[in-house]
């Protein structure tokens, strides 16, 4: 599986369940990624979304501990164990974690790559992603040439597990 992120340079990820910020190419390629894939987000990351709706042109799963939660459009589990299941009938490679900070905490350890937009700016945060770059078990494999938005400096950057399939 993949997991899909942008962190500030404390690799936050949001503030009162909103992205930290918007950057237009970051949100170009995340639909470039996942359009037509499958995106596994928990139920505060989907009602961020516009509309508190799925995304589009995706298989959004969401994980929530909820037993009622019902969304049209997308298929609700309840635990890792239902999810991964539910996962079985997809190519894992077609699979991209998509947040929030439980769910991706709770799903790096079933992933292989992370793509990350690494945000050269420290926010104001109340959520996070593990920091790959302390973690033994992750390197980087790519790292873009600076990118800029306006005055907003950022990086596209592929982190790979270490003796991928053993975990």
């Amino acid at each position: 599986m993949n997991i899909i992120a942008a962190v500030d340079s404390n690799w936050a990820i949001g503030y009162q369940n909103s992205l930290l910020v918007r950057i237009p190419r970051d949100q170009q390629i995340f639909r470039e990624m996942t359009e037509g894939k499958v995106i596994v987000v928990g139920r505060r990351t989907l009602e961020s979304f516009p509309q508190r709706q799925p995304l589009k042109n995706r298989v959004n799963i969401v994980l929530s501990r909820d037993q009622t939660y019902a969304v049209k459009g997308a298929v609700v589990v309840h635990s890792i164990k239902e999810l991964m299941e539910t996962l079985e009938q997809y190519d894992e490679k077609d699979v991209y974690v998509a947040g929030g900070a439980s769910v991706y905490g709770q799903l790096l350890p079933y992933c292989d790559t992370a793509y990350i937009t690494k945000i050269d700016y420290t926010y104001q945060a109340d959520a996070h992603f593990p920091r790959l770059d302390q973690t033994a078990d992750w390197q980087l494999t790519a790292d873009s040439e600076e990118q800029t938005y306006f005055d907003l400096e950022y990086y596209f950057q592929k982190y790979e597990r270490k003796n991928r399939g053993k975990c």
